[in-house]
C-alpha cells in the first residue's frame, strides 16, 4: 500500500506540471492529502494511505508528511524523483489527479479556511478555538462522510451538471401521461373473492 509521502510527491509533481509549484507549500499539501483520503474513503470504503490525519490549528495535517517537509515551512516544495509512481495503482493515481484538478487550483489559506468550516476538523477539535494547538485524530468515518459531501459538490460544480439535469427533467415531464384506470364496480369483490378461495 502506498503511503502518504507517495501521494504527497504525486501532488508536488502535478503542481510543477501545471506551473503552480510556487503555491505548493507544506500547508497546501496537507489539505490535498486530507481531501484525497476523504474522497477515497467515500468511493472505496477504505483508506488511501494508513497514516493518521490530525486536527491541527491550520486544518487537517498528516504528521508524517508534515514532518518530512517541515524544513520548507511556507516555501515552495522541491520536485521529487518520479520513482515512487510505480507504487501507486492507476486507480489511485486517477483519483489523486481528480483531487488535484478540483482542489489544486486553490491557495493553501483558502483550503485551510474550507477545512475550518467543515465538520470533521471541528468535531475532532472538540470545541477548541481555531488558534489552539491540537493533535486529535480526525475520525475515518467523519472523513468518509465529508468525502460523500465533496463528491456531490464536485458533481454539482461540473460544467455539464445543469445541462444533464435539465435534460433528465425534460424527459421525465415530457412522458405521455396515460389516463388513469378506474376500478369498475364489482371488480374489487371479484378480486377479494379470488384471494380468499
Amino acid at each position: 500500500m502506498p503511503n502518504c509521502l507517495d501521494f504527497a510527491q504525486f501532488f508536488i509533481i502535478k503542481a510543477y506540471e501545471d506551473g503552480q509549484e510556487e503555491q505548493m507549500t507544506n500547508m497546501k499539501l496537507q489539505k490535498l492529502l486530507y481531501y484525497a483520503q476523504s474522497l477515497h474513503l467515500a468511493l472505496f470504503d477504505q483508506c488511501l494511505f494508513k497514516e493518521e490525519i490530525q486536527a491541527w490549528r491550520y486544518g487537517p495535517v498528516c504528521p508524517k508528511a508534515y514532518h518530512f517537509y517541515s524544513e520548507f515551512e511556507a516555501e515552495q516544495l522541491p520536485i521529487p524523483d518520479q520513482d515512487f509512481l510505480a507504487k501507486i495503482p492507476s486507480s489511485c493515481q486517477d483519483l489523486v489527479e481528480e483531487v488535484w484538478d478540483y482542489f489544486g487550483q486553490h491557495h493553501a489559506y483558502y483550503l485551510s479556511g474550507m477545512t475550518h468550516v467543515e465538520f470533521p476538523w471541528k468535531k475532532a477539535r472538540k470545541g477548541l478555538p481555531s488558534y489552539a494547538r491540537s493533535t486529535e485524530p480526525i475520525a475515518i468515518e467523519d472523513m468518509k462522510l465529508l468525502g460523500h459531501q465533496k463528491l456531490e459538490e464536485i458533481e454539482r460544480n461540473h460544467p455539464d451538471y445543469r445541462r444533464c439535469l435539465a435534460h433528465l427533467l425534460d424527459q421525465a415531464f415530457d412522458q405521455p401521461t396515460n389516463s388513469p384506470k378506474y376500478i369498475e364496480e364489482g371488480e374489487v369483490n371479484d378480486w377479494l373473492t379470488s384471494l380468499l378461495s
